[in-house]
């Protein structure tokens, strides 16, 4: 890929072998997530624009006004680089490369731009870190309008007047160009520049910046794979003049964010039974409530059955590593209805499909080292023994579990200690009465049977 550097991006093949050019294919990533995040769209493509000649006339109308855009990028940012060339960046005919081309001149009446392929610039690969310099190929030529794109200084604004855009979030990372599109927008295409949203930098953890350029971008496909579509828009929602971060550990904090927004949209007794008192005034209550209608793009349906901490969720499925033992365990412990209704069961599915994906991708399996003492390999085969024995009802377990150490003189911590390292891997777990008869006596009882001897 080290040779396309630096040629439009709609005519590099797509190394993936799916789309005709590399642009198709990101774009499908885009509207693939666009679909996926319930946003009505309509689609654009730049390289297709510039080829009908939708941005002919503002093209012509900067070529022209040339100097008058250099001087306000200049006066914005320092920038003097358009004082001495046009703001407009040619496709070398030779080389095939944007950006190593410089424009000098403009023929109005025959219009013709001029160029030459004379500049370079410092690419790098985002996987080894190496340097590339990119150098132009020295060729001397002209192009039409449509054979090339507007410098990016200028090319918001043109879009704006041409596209009659009125509405435009950015971010901070773009923040100069915007300011120069808006000037340019007004002084020189003579169109209004669109009301803004300020996005302060998503980031991650460590802080550093994330971007396409750097080679760490968390795509929205990818937050989707791990949380729902609503947490993502509350991503963008919220606080937008704010940075943050943006990884897999964010995750569970936005699930939960959009369940207690609906139990404070809806009035819920759930919320005041978290003891989630957030709600600081009625301006506040307002807030929120009006954030919860943006999160479901003002398709506020009726309140979710399932409501379950992400966090928890994760938990259980680390642990259990079964989701019909995980939905056993919830409806058993009240946190989802016994009954649920068919929304409410492929709410539940999502949501375990989604910690599921989460814990695969990003908790490392968790590698125990325990050795059993005496005392309570011979408690855990008494315990097995009489899951085999009998049928028990929770209650009852729930007190031969208590009782059993006590007879063996062992602690009680160290005997659950001991039966969750052997169900579950794990030295904690959920309350093991409930867990064992979600999962069946017999079947706890072969579990712990047949992983005696590793430890």
């Amino acid at each position: 890929m080290e040779s396309e550097i630096g040629k439009p991006v709609s005519d590099i093949p797509d190394p993936f072998g799916c789309h005709k050019s590399m642009a198709l294919h990101i774009g499908q990533l885009l509207t693939d997530s666009f679909d996926a995040l319930g946003v009505k769209f309509r689609l654009l493509r730049a390289h297709e624009e510039y080829a009908k000649g939708t941005l002919d006339r503002q093209i012509v109308t900067a070529l022209k006004q040339a100097r008058r855009c250099g001087e306000i990028i200049r006066e914005v940012t320092g920038q003097e680089k358009y004082l001495t060339q046009l703001p407009y960046i040619a496709v070398c005919s030779e080389c095939g490369r944007l950006y190593t081309t410089r424009v000098y001149r403009f023929d109005e009446e025959k219009q013709l731009i001029y160029y030459k392929c004379d500049q370079s610039f410092e690419g790098k690969n985002s996987n080894t870190g190496k340097k590339i310099i990119i150098e132009g190929c020295g060729h001397d030529g002209t192009c039409g309008l449509r054979d090339g794109k507007l410098a990016w200084k200028v090319e918001f604004a043109a879009r704006w007047a041409a596209l009659k855009i009125n509405y435009e979030a950015f971010g901070k990372d773009i923040l100069d160009s915007v300011k120069c599109n808006d000037r340019i927008s007004k002084e020189i295409f003579e169109w209004e520049p669109p009301v803004h949203s300020f996005y302060e930098l998503f980031t991650e953890r460590s802080g550093k910046k994330i971007s396409k350029s750097a080679g760490n971008v968390f795509t929205p496909a990818r937050w989707m794979k791990y949380a729902s579509p609503e947490s993502l828009r509350l991503l963008f929602l919220k606080r937008l003049g704010t940075s943050r971060v943006v990884d897999p550990d964010a995750i569970p904090a936005y699930m939960d964010e959009v369940d207690e927004l609906a139990k404070v949209y809806f009035g819920t007794e759930r919320r005041k039974a978290s003891g989630n008192n957030k709600v600081a005034n009625a301006k506040d209550l307002e807030h929120q409530k009006r954030l919860f209608e943006y999160v479901n793009f003002l398709e506020t349906a009726g309140e979710s059955k399932v409501m379950i901490q992400y966090s928890m969720l994760a938990n259980l499925m680390r642990i259990a590593k079964n989701r019909e033992v995980v939905k056993e365990i919830l409806k058993r412990t009240g946190h989802v209805p016994r009954e649920l209704d068919s929304d409410g069961e492929k709410e539940l599915e999502s949501r375990i499909d989604y910690v599921t994906n989460w814990i695969n991708d990003t908790v490392p399996e968790e590698k125990i080292v325990y050795a059993l003492s005496d005392a309570q390999r011979k408690a855990i085969k008494k315990l097995v023994y009489e899951l085999e024995s009998k049928q028990w009802t929770e209650e009852e377990l729930h007190a031969r579990l208590f009782a059993i150490p006590k007879e063996e003189g062992l602690e009680v911590g160290k005997f659950f200690e001991a039966a969750y390292v052997l169900l579950l891997n794990s030295l904690r777990g959920p309350r093991l009465a409930q867990f064992i008869a979600a999962v069946g006596s017999q079947k706890s009882s072969d579990i712990m049977k047949s992983r005696l001897d590793e430890f």
